[in-house]
């Protein structure tokens, strides 16, 4: 299944800055001097958020543990369509992922 590149589309409209955009995972990436911020998996939001804003990421309605291969990705997590339906969600999400890209050395 492709990605959601309406979903893409909509996120590189919200970003204040433009970002490298990589295919990645079937999908993709939104990257900040290398780093990814969010992405796009299938029909889902994929955000980068960092360990310390890992457990309330999840604790949001819609979203679930990034586990592409079976094994979880600590400190990343995927939102259903439900969670990011609307500008102002996706803009919340997007602006989480991008606060923690700013806080990685470029690579």
């Amino acid at each position: 299944m492709a990605y959601d590149t309406k979903l893409a589309t909509r996120i590189s409209d919200l970003l204040p800055e433009p970002l490298e955009e990589k295919k990645m995972f079937g999908g993709v990436g939104f990257l900040l001097n290398g780093n990814m911020a969010c992405g796009v998996h299938k029909e889902s939001l994929i955000v980068r958020v960092g360990p310390e804003a890992y457990a309330e990421a999840l604790s949001r309605p819609h979203a679930r543990i990034f586990d592409l291969t079976g094994r979880e990705m600590k400190g990343w997590v995927m939102v259903a369509p439900e969670g990011c339906k609307d500008d102002a969600s996706l803009s919340k999400w997007v602006q989480m992922g991008l606060f923690f890209a700013r806080t990685l050395p470029p690579k």
